[in-house]
């Protein structure tokens, strides 16, 4: 993978960041360079919403390649990550003479080439093994996301594939990678990970952001809010960050919420009003006790951080 990446620099990975309209720290784009260069897999873990699958998908547009998704989820089987056979198409081809059921056994086609149930034919490729086989000048981005929902049994497979990039599959044969994924693997610290996972990877904790860099994220994503309106938006968000909610409210949540404002407002650039911000709390918190737990007083702190973010824009 490093050889992909012989000629990128540091800057050229940052306008990359830049023309995707993602706004990367220094700290961020460092580390990634490094993964890039080294060939080793990125951890970022941090809060939900804070922008690291984002992250997978931005790499694999600045790039111009593939992007190649496992979401992860409690029971995740390797053969589901990894792949399947379509056992139908297998069984209707041996009941019609026209595979063997062993690999070892092909029959001989019509053409006289021999045939096997256990050929590409008949295989179905799930994420890990379309990121082994990708095709292509450049490398695919494998997004493992939020791997602390898989268990340990999967993590320790994991492993397995990360270390060679490759997988052997018995009926078929080992297949390697020609060149090794671009691996970003997210976590939100709902479980430890394992000390050989994080040793095999480069570590990247994700912070929420600062007002004024909330600020930039939804002036580059939601270009059709007004300035003003859109530093009202992330001091709200950032009050309410503050509160003890069940779920705080991250990155794509203040995105989800300004977008639902720009397209109530229709380029109206007035100051927000708590009848506003209570409307649309829907697109912003995403449990009804938190909710319920914004009331009058709490509406007026709001509307009172947007007013001074109003005045400092």
């Amino acid at each position: 993978m490093a050889d992909a990446f012989a000629d990128l620099t540091e800057a050229d990975l940052r306008e990359r960041f830049e023309q995707a309209d993602y706004v990367a720290d220094d700290e961020l784009t460092t580390t990634v360079y490094l993964a890039l260069q080294m060939g080793k897999p990125l951890l970022v873990e941090g809060e939900p919403g804070a922008g690291k699958t984002e992250l997978g998908k931005v790499l694999a547009e600045g790039f111009d390649t593939d992007l190649v998704r496992l979401q992860c989820y409690e029971g995740l089987a390797a053969e589901h990550a990894l792949y399947e056979w379509n056992y139908t198409k297998q069984l209707l081809a041996v009941q019609s003479g026209d595979g063997a059921a062993d690999a070892a056994e092909p029959t001989v086609g019509a053409d006289g080439a021999a045939e096997s149930v256990f050929s590409d034919e008949y295989l179905f490729e799930r994420p890990l093994l379309e990121a082994l086989r990708h095709d292509g000048p450049t490398p695919p981005v494998l997004l493992i996301d939020e791997v602390d929902r898989a268990d340990e049994e999967f993590e320790a497979f994991l492993l397995e594939v990360l270390s060679d990039f490759q997988v052997t599959i018995p009926e078929y044969g080992t297949v390697a990678a020609d060149q090794p994924p671009v691996v970003i693997i997210t976590s939100n610290r709902t479980r430890a990970l394992s000390d050989a996972l994080k040793r095999r990877c480069l570590y990247l904790h994700v912070e929420p952001p600062t007002f004024e860099e909330e600020v930039e994220i939804v002036r580059r994503k939601v270009p059709q809010l007004d300035a003003a309106v859109a530093a009202e938006v992330c001091a709200i968000v950032q009050e309410l960050r503050e509160e003890a909610f069940l779920k705080q409210p991250g990155v794509a949540e203040t995105l989800d919420w300004a977008r639902a404002v720009a397209t109530l407002r229709n380029d109206d650039d007035s100051a927000l009003t708590p009848a506003e911000i209570e409307h649309t709390l829907g697109a912003l918190l995403k449990e009804a006790e938190d909710i319920e737990r914004v009331d009058t007083d709490l509406l007026e702190r709001l509307r009172e951080a947007a007013s001074e973010a109003r005045a400092t824009t």
